[in-house]
C-alpha cells in the first residue's frame, strides 16, 4: 500500500512542489504533532489552569531556556563539524565506519570532545538554576499567588539537565547523516513528552506539565540512542592520535562567536516572560507566553524544511558544490515561507473567530492586534533564521555583531517597558525590533558574505582565508 501511494504521480508531484523528503517528512510530522498538541495544551490550559498558574507555567519554560547560557551553541558546532567530515566516510545501518581514515578519527574526536563538555555542563546547570529559580520567584512580587512551584521547578531542571546531555548526540547524528532517522525519534519525543504534559495537567498538576515534556524527551531519546549503542560506543573509545580534532584552533574560533549570538537570542526571543512576571505578574506573562508560544509554533515547523538540509549544506560546501547549494537553499526558503504565510492567515482568523464564540479561550492570549504582529514577526524572523542556517554551514557566524546589538537593545526596550509602561509598548518594541529592522540587517550581511565566500570556487585554501578575514 505505502508503495502504490509513493508511486502515485500525483504525490510524487506534490512531494517536488512543496520539497518534502524522508527527513522533512517525519520532522513536519514531529512540528506538526508539536503545533497539534499546543493546540491541546492551550485547550486544557484555558480549562482546567488558573489564569496566574498559567504565568508560572510559562515563566517556568522561559527560565529553563537559560540552559544555553550551559550550551553555548555547541550543538550546531556538532552538527557542523561532523557533517563536513562524515563527506569522507560511509556510515552504514549497523553503525560500521568505512573511508578516510583521517576524517574517521576526526569524527569521533568530536563526539567524544561533545560528550565531556555536555557532562560537565548539565551538572553544573543543574546545581546553578534550582538556586537561581528558587531566588527569583522567591523575590517576585507576585510569587506568593501560587504554591507547591519548587518541586516541578526541581524536576523541571533534572529533566533540562539530562536532556542537555543527550540532545548534542542528535545533532551529532543529524550531522553524520542519519537526519531522518533523529527526525523520526523527535516525533517519538514530542508524543510522549505531550501525554506525560497532559497527564500532569488533567490530574490537577498543572506545573509538571513542563517538567512532564522534557521527561518525556529524555527517556524517549535515551531509549533510541541505546538503539544505535554500536556505533556510538565505537566512536567513544576510538583511539584518534594525532588527528584529534583542535578545540582552540578549529571549534573555539566557531563557537564563541556561535555561542554569543545564542545567547543574545536568549535576551530577545525568551526575556519577555520573566520581565513580565516580575514586573506585571504572572496574569500578563500568562497571556503574552501563550501568545509567543503559538507564534514560534508555527516558524518552529516552517524551520523544519531548512533545518534538516543543515547537514547536506555542509557537505555541499566541503564538496565545493555552490550552485546546487544556492539551488537548494532558495528553493526550500521559498517553500517554507509560503507555507509559513498560509499558516499564519489561518491562525490569525482563527483568533477572531473565537472573539466572537470562545471569548474565554480568547481571553487568555494577547488582543488580536497584538497577535497579529507577533505572526508577522514570525514569518519576517524566518528569513533571518533560513540565512543563518546557510551562512553557518560554512562553520562561521556572521551574525555575531548584529545579533549582540539586536539582544541589547530587545533586552534593554524588554526591562524598561515592562517596567515602566504597558504590555502593548513592549509588544510594538517586539514587532519594530525583529519583524522590521533585524530582517534587513539580516538580509545584507547575507547577501555580503554568500558573494564574499563563493567568490572564488577553485581556490579552497583562498576561500577559507577568505571566510576567516571576514570574522572581523
Amino acid at each position: 500500500m505505502i508503495q502504490r501511494l509513493s508511486s502515485n504521480p500525483l504525490l510524487k508531484r506534490i512531494k517536488h512542489v512543496l520539497g518534502i523528503d524522508r527527513a522533512i517528512a517525519f520532522t513536519v510530522l514531529a512540528r506538526a504533532w508539536s503545533m497539534s498538541a499546543g493546540v491541546v495544551t492551550l485547550l486544557l490550559i484555558a480549562r482546567f489552569v488558573s489564569p496566574t498558574e498559567q504565568g508560572y507555567y510559562y515563566t517556568f519554560l522561559s527560565l529553563v531556556a537559560l540552559q544555553i547560557f550551559f550550551e553555548l551553541g555547541f550543538c550546531l558546532v556538532i552538527l557542523q563539524m561532523a557533517s563536513h567530515e562524515r563527506a569522507k566516510l560511509v556510515i552504514s545501518e549497523t553503525g560500521d565506519v568505512q573511508g578516510d581514515d583521517v576524517a574517521h578519527a576526526r569524527l569521533a574526536s568530536v563526539f567524544q570532545t561533545a560528550l565531556r563538555w555536555y557532562s560537565v555542563m548539565s551538572l553544573i546547570m543543574a546545581c546553578t538554576l534550582i538556586p537561581a529559580g528558587f531566588r527569583f520567584f522567591e523575590t517576585s512580587h507576585h510569587a506568593v499567588s501560587v504554591t507547591g512551584w519548587r518541586a516541578p521547578w526541581c524536576v523541571l531542571v533534572i529533566a533540562a539537565s539530562l536532556n542537555l546531555v543527550i540532545d548534542p548526540i542528535f545533532s551529532f547524528l543529524e550531522g553524520c547523516g542519519l537526519i531522518s532517522q533523529v527526525a523520526r525519534m523527535r516525533l517519538g519525543q514530542g508524543m510522549l513528552g505531550s501525554l506525560l504534559a497532559w497527564s500532569a495537567i488533567l490530574s490537577h498538576h498543572p506545573l509538571f506539565g513542563p517538567p512532564g515534556t522534557l521527561c518525556g524527551m529524555v527517556l524517549a531519546g535515551s531509549i533510541w540512542l541505546f538503539r544505535r549503542r554500536r556505533l556510538l560506543i565505537h566512536l567513544a573509545k576510538f583511539k584518534v592520535g594525532l588527528h584529534r580534532v583542535s578545540w582552540a584552533h578549529e571549534i573555539w574560533p566557531f563557537q564563541w562567536r556561535i555561542a554569543i549570538s545564542w545567547l543574545g537570542g536568549y535576551f530577545v526571543f525568551q526575556i519577555l516572560n520573566p520581565v513580565l512576571f516580575r514586573f506585571q505578574g504572572p496574569i500578563i506573562a500568562g497571556k503574552i507566553g501563550m501568545s509567543l508560544t503559538i507564534a514560534n509554533a508555527l516558524g518552529t515547523v516552517a524551520m523544519a524544511w531548512m533545518n534538516t538540509k543543515a547537514s547536506p549544506f555542509g557537505t555541499l560546501i566541503a564538496q565545493r558544490r555552490f550552485e546546487e547549494l544556492d539551488h537548494i537553499f532558495f528553493r526550500t526558503m521559498k517553500q517554507s515561507l509560503a507555507l509559513l504565510v498560509f499558516a499564519a492567515i489561518l491562525v490569525f482568523g482563527g483568533l477572531l473567530a473565537c472573539t466572537h464564540f470562545a471569548p474565554n479561550l480568547a481571553g487568555r492570549v494577547l488582543p488580536p492586534w497584538a497577535l497579529g504582529l507577533l505572526l508577522l514577526v514570525s514569518v519576517m524572523n524566518h528569513l533571518v533564521f533560513c540565512e543563518a542556517v546557510y551562512l553557518r554551514a560554512h562553520k562561521a557566524e556572521p551574525f555575531l555583531i548584529s545579533g549582540l546589538v539586536f539582544s541589547i537593545l530587545m533586552g534593554a526596550g524588554t526591562y524598561l517597558l515592562a517596567r515602566f509602561s504597558t504590555v502593548s509598548a513592549v509588544v510594538l518594541w517586539y514587532f519594530l525590533a525583529l519583524g522590521t529592522f533585524s530582517p534587513v540587517v539580516a538580509t545584507i550581511i547575507f547577501q555580503r558574505k554568500r558573494k564574499l565566500w563563493h567568490q572564488i570556487e577553485a581556490a579552497p585554501s583562498i576561500q577559507a582565508e577568505l571566510i576567516q578575514k571576514s570574522y572581523s
